[in-house]
């Protein structure tokens, strides 16, 4: 029999220490020669981005010793990190942002060091000429966050420098060189559009001597947004895009004629948030392609006009590679009970192996882990709010007759973002201590056409927080959560709308708010407070500034602070470049003295996000237990958060 027990104080062994471990993901998966690579996040070892290889015969092996790290910094958010290019493997390092060569066990530096520290960064790593990796290069130009210059540049693999290819625009991809070594096709973008909102297709002639000719566009425009260029043949390309509203794959021609090869209402693509990611690969031919699709795996077949679904588990694939391997695809996926894992599926039956374990302890979890369940939920203007329940679940305990539990409100980052209904160990800690959450896909969010998206379009601060709060209300409404125990948690943008909602609304008792956007006009280009990558994002999400500044300034939480009357807890990266530090600290000074509980934890050496498992286990225990002291529980086994006033 179950123990009767307050939610929030039930035991579980999906400890803090688990989820910090779950961060050990794959990520930039790729072939090379017959055995598959990638690179892997360690958050035991503070973070460190390793680069490993699966062996024939079972198991991995690190490429790189540490300390390498296997990361960048271009558009803050990172870029492909890592190429093989003939027995030679280029790399981006951490710590000063420079590409590095690893040649018969020996790493040489190929780019200078740059006369301040990562004030010249690579990424989006592709194959060249021969003797040459081209890339994306950032150069900091100023003292402001956004004195950025960037071009493409081709860099010698003998150490020998490097020159540039492409300049003129603010935003690139790297160059993808054609079958035949004629041409090069890349992505350009300006401010103050974002890459979901338009990019342009670029082709150009490559010289003899490496150069490249006048270039064109091919595809693409304000409206219409390229997110995946591959090159099919000589003079056929295969893109993924959004003209109709949805990113389908076109085929689009050196002589400008396209082909839509597959039309349907279904995102194959996504946002751009990191150059390198990727979305479809072809299967060898035959006009197939291996996509990912709402639900995940999926086969397009051009011939047929289809996008089928392929039978795993496996709901949840990343875009940081997917790759043709022979009998199948190989890809980074995940599932309601699967944690992320680099697998080879067969298209056609389904088959799956999975090269990289499931943690050992994840069996003793299984009866632990909710049963995620997909929903959609009705604005008050009638659009659909789709959202992912994670009900409480624990065969221990129970709650006593008549408790309701408390409820979290999980908001995603981005804003141009999504959440999944994968297995997610942050989740799963709070719901094996019976506390119920709720991830919210409100307007805005990805993967439900172009159309969604735009129902963010100068309403951010208002629709994400109105459909929050009708899913919140929907479940109290339910029966399911305590009308008096419900708390909204989010990061980044995600931040922002958590931080939004407990000074603007009524709804919510806490606010958990994790490296937030908090002052809209100090994050902008003016204000200085952000990077330039996102520096006119605001541009559509609130208007343009300074046209608009009464906006800016009505929907800051930081406008309202002095509003603020109910317990908030702040995580932040002491190194955060995307969303400084700064915003938090202002806010959190206005609460000084106030009589409002609040916790405010700044994690040294962490950036936008945290990597180390330190700052993970004390970001959740430190959650959990501000809920505890919030909702008026206990959690047992967890150290107190020591709430100020």
């Amino acid at each position: 029999m179950p123990v009767i027990s307050a939610p929030g104080t039930w035991t579980s062994p999906v400890s803090a220490a688990a989820a910090a471990a779950a961060g050990r993901g794959a990520q930039w998966l790729a072939a090379v020669g017959d055995a598959l690579w990638w690179a892997e996040a360690r958050p035991a070892e503070s973070g460190r981005v390793a680069l490993v290889r699966a062996l024939p015969g079972g198991g991995t092996e690190d490429v790189l010793p540490a300390p390498w790290n296997v990361r960048n910094r271009v558009h803050e958010y990172g870029g492909r990190p890592w190429l093989a290019a003939g027995s030679v493997v280029v790399f981006t390092h951490w710590t000063d942002q420079r590409v590095y060569a690893l040649a018969e066990g020996e790493v040489s530096p190929l780019t200078p060091e740059p006369a301040t520290p990562q004030g010249v960064r690579y990424g989006d790593l592709r194959p060249g000429l021969d003797g040459e990796v081209w890339a994306v290069r950032e150069r900091s130009t100023g003292p402001r966050r956004t004195d950025i210059a960037r071009e493409l540049v081709a860099i010698r693999l003998d150490g020998g420098g490097q020159r540039v290819l492409v300049e003129g625009h603010r935003f690139f991809t790297a160059p993808q060189l054609s079958p035949d070594g004629a041409h090069a096709a890349w992505l350009a973008w300006d401010h103050p559009a974002m890459p979901w909102d338009g990019t342009e297709l670029f082709v150009a002639p490559v010289a003899g001597d490496g150069t490249f000719g006048a270039a064109r566009v091919l595809a693409g425009g304000p409206e219409v947004a390229v997110c995946q260029l591959e090159w099919e043949s000589p003079d056929q390309l295969l893109v993924l895009a959004d003209p109709d509203g949805w990113w389908n794959l076109h085929r689009v021609g050196l002589d400008g004629a396209t082909a839509h090869l597959a039309p349907v209402r279904q995102e194959l693509g996504g946002p751009l948030w990191k150059l390198g990611w990727s979305w479809f690969t072809p299967l060898g031919g035959g006009g197939q392609f291996a996509v990912l699709a709402a639900g995940g795996l999926a086969v397009l077949d051009e011939h047929a006009g289809s996008v089928t679904p392929v039978d795993t588990k496996l709901t949840v694939w990343s875009s940081s590679g997917l790759v043709a391997v022979p009998g199948g695809v190989a890809g980074i996926a995940a599932g309601p009970q699967r944690e992320s894992a680099v697998v080879q599926v067969d298209p056609a039956t389904g088959k799956t192996v999975e090269l990289t374990p499931q943690p050992d302890e994840l069996a003793a979890m299984a009866a632990y882990l909710p049963e995620v369940q997909e929903r959609v939920f009705t604005a008050a203007d009638g659009s659909e709010i789709p959202a992912y329940v994670f009900p409480p679940a624990n065969p221990e305990f129970a709650a006593p007759e008549g408790e309701l539990p408390p409820w979290l409100v999980h908001v995603h980052g981005g804003p141009t973002g999504a959440s999944a209904g994968a297995l997610n160990l942050d989740i799963s800690y709070f719901t094996s201590r019976g506390i119920g959450v709720v991830a919210v896909n409100y307007g805005g969010s990805t993967g439900y056409g172009r159309a969604f998206r735009e129902r963010l379009r100068e309403q951010w601060g208002v629709v994400d927080v109105q459909d929050c709060v009708t899913v919140a209300e929907a479940l109290v409404a339910e029966g399911l959560a305590d009308p008096a125990r419900l708390a909204v948690r989010g990061g980044s943008a995600g931040g922002f709308t958590s931080a939004a909602s407990i000074t603007m609304t009524r709804t919510y008792a806490a606010a958990t708010v994790h490296c937030p956007i908090l002052d809209l006009t100090g994050w902008t280009a003016e204000g200085g407070e952000t990077h330039d990558f996102e520096s006119q994002y605001l541009v559509g999400l609130i208007g343009r500034y300074p046209e608009t500044a009464p906006r800016y300034r009505e929907r800051s939480p930081i406008t309202h602070a002095g509003e603020l009357a109910r317990p908030v807890l702040f995580l932040q990266g002491a190194e955060d470049e995307i969303c400084p530090p700064e915003q938090a600290d202002r806010f959190v000074a206005r609460l000084a003295g106030r009589g409002i509980p609040h916790a405010y934890l700044r994690f040294e050496g962490e950036q936008h996000g945290l990597r180390k498992a330190e700052s993970i286990i004390a970001a959740l225990e430190g959650e959990l237990s501000f809920y505890g002291q919030v909702f008026g529980f206990v959690p047992p086994g967890v150290p107190v958060l020591e709430l100020a006033r």
